[in-house]
């Protein structure tokens, strides 16, 4: 294309315009041909008013001035942080050893939750058992299994009920997926016993650990590169502040901890945006 005397190659355009917005394959099918032609006319007229504006000399008016300074110290910022997260990946030796040093934060459980809904005595259902007899078939599914007794037939009665739910087949959950006092009860449990793991107005809930296991390093791989390399990455982060002598004068910043960025959570210095029961 020409614009204004300025001609533009295809491979320009191609390398340019992904930073202006997002295009398709240029070389599939008519749809694609139309956004082609779409995202040329948005390329022709974003160089033909930046055209204008530099003949209009608004690259010195301050205000355009320091949105050129702000885009430019964005541009290298994220460059740099780009080469200090290629440069931070971690390898397979340091995945492993913080995996091994990480073991318990990887396991995971077999549960079957069972709620048990109350009514009356402050509660808002609607629906459900009163208190003294919520209690009472709790404390039997709890006592059946320390008994060894078959505890599960107990909490069956409850599956397909409107007195409460039942899962049937156990739900597997890893670590902090649970609410606290779940999560708590789940983790420190025996295998094939019933424990309360809460107890509300509304609601009795007791869940049964049907197995423990834990999620093999191939499977967190992922998630544990990002542990690894968030960890790396903040040490490189602060020692690059220390070197570069930062000061903030207090009275106007206030007292506080630098901020820290995870990888994929760079901040930006512009004002774009970030990346059951029954009542």
């Amino acid at each position: 294309m020409t614009v204004a005397g300025v001609k533009v190659k295809r491979e320009e355009f191609e390398a340019t315009i992904g930073d202006i917005e997002p295009k398709g394959d240029p070389d599939k099918g008519e749809a694609e041909e139309k956004d082609r032609r779409r995202l040329g006319d948005d390329y022709a007229s974003v160089l033909m008013l930046s055209q204008l504006a530099l003949a209009g000399h608004l690259d010195a008016t301050p205000e355009v001035r320091q949105k050129l300074e702000v885009a430019r110290l964005q541009i290298l910022s994220d460059a740099e942080f780009a080469r200090l997260l290629e440069q931070t990946k971690p390898s397979a030796s340091e995945l492993n050893d913080y995996y091994q040093a990480h073991l318990p934060d990887f396991d995971r459980v077999q549960v079957r939750r069972l709620f048990i809904w109350k009514m009356g005595g402050g509660s808002k259902n609607t629906r459900g058992l009163p208190p003294e007899q919520a209690e009472a078939r709790a404390a039997a599914i709890v006592q059946a299994s320390a008994s060894g007794d078959d505890s599960v037939k107990l909490a069956e009665m409850f599956k397909g009920s409107d007195l409460g739910l039942f899962d049937d087949p156990p739900v597997t959950f890893v670590r902090g997926q649970l609410p606290a006092k779940l999560d708590k009860a789940a983790f420190t449990m025996k295998t094939g016993q019933w424990v309360e793991a809460d107890d509300t107005p509304d609601r009795k809930i007791l869940i049964y650990l049907a197995g423990r296991d834990r999620q093999p390093l191939p499977e967190v791989s992922s998630l544990v590169s990002k542990l690894v390399q968030g960890e790396k990455m903040k040490k490189e982060l602060e020692e690059l502040r220390k070197k570069a002598g930062i000061w903030m004068n207090e009275d106007y910043f206030g007292r506080g901890s630098a901020v820290t960025t995870e990888p994929g959570e760079h901040r930006r210095t512009s004002g774009a945006p970030s990346d059951s029961g029954n009542q």
